[in-house]
């Protein structure tokens, strides 16, 4: 199997773009194929914070749903917006709100179409997905090795959020113990959810989520040739939001 896995996108669509160009993909069609038969990767967390929400999302799902080129898991912005659709009461806070704002300037039309092609789109995705005979596993903000295989609330807990301890940051973040520093499992794991300066790679997990949104750079990570492409982003820098490891 073939793969190009890339990181968070939160709404970048420029960077996606030209990240799929850098790893060898066509916009022909509108959407990014490559001829060589490589298909992409979505560590989840499409939208929310950055000005193209929806355009990821339109993008998205004609890979995934329509052509069937692309695997998807959804992220914990991805859980939000999906129950918004839904109509379930949620804050809209934490970058939602700027994708809300670009929906309710669309027509009513218009805005049937994405929240249907993203609550399809949802529904059908993976928790994780387990692929190339279980030699990769994509997943939001990572799994351990017990979860692998199960799919009760716990994982979903875990695939979306990371492992938290119930306690909270200064900021209302959400504290999280460092599942990957213990890692020993078979399967390569791709994630995403916390933002870093550069790809984590650490006992066969790869954290591509370099911060796109907070001015970083969209990564991903070619399967299986193991090979990380960047490229910057054009979003204002954010010091503070990027993850520090000891």
């Amino acid at each position: 199997m073939k793969i190009d896995i890339i990181g968070d996108i939160h709404g970048c669509f420029q960077e996606l773009h030209e990240l799929t160009l850098k790893l060898g993909y066509d916009w022909e069609s509108g959407i990014p194929l490559h001829s060589e038969n490589r298909i992409l990767g979505f560590v989840g967390d499409l939208t929310d914070r950055g000005p193209e929400s929806l355009k990821v999302v339109d993008v998205v799902w004609k890979l995934v749903i329509e052509q069937k080129k692309a695997v998807y898991t959804p992220g914990n912005h991805c859980n939000k917006l999906y129950r918004y659709f839904l109509g379930n009461k949620v804050q809209v806070t934490h970058g939602l709100e700027t994708t809300v704002a670009e929906y309710e300037s669309l027509y009513k039309v218009d805005q049937q179409s994405i929240r249907k092609k993203f609550i399809q789109l949802y529904e059908n995705a993976p928790l994780y997905a387990v692929l190339d005979d279980r030699k990769l596993i994509i997943a939001h903000a990572g799994i351990k090795k017990d979860l692998i295989g199960k799919q009760h609330a716990k994982v979903k807990t875990f695939v979306l959020y990371g492992d938290i301890t119930g306690e909270k940051h200064p900021d209302g973040s959400p504290v999280r113990r460092d599942w990957a520093k213990n890692y020993d499992g078979p399967a390569c794991i791709v994630y995403g959810h916390t933002p870093v300066k550069e790809p984590r790679i650490i006992n066969n997990t790869y954290n591509i989520d370099t911060g796109s949104v907070f001015g970083g750079k969209l990564t991903a990570l070619r399967y299986p040739e193991m090979e990380l492409i960047s490229v910057p982003s054009t979003m204002p820098y954010i010091e503070e939001k990027f993850k520090r490891f000891d």
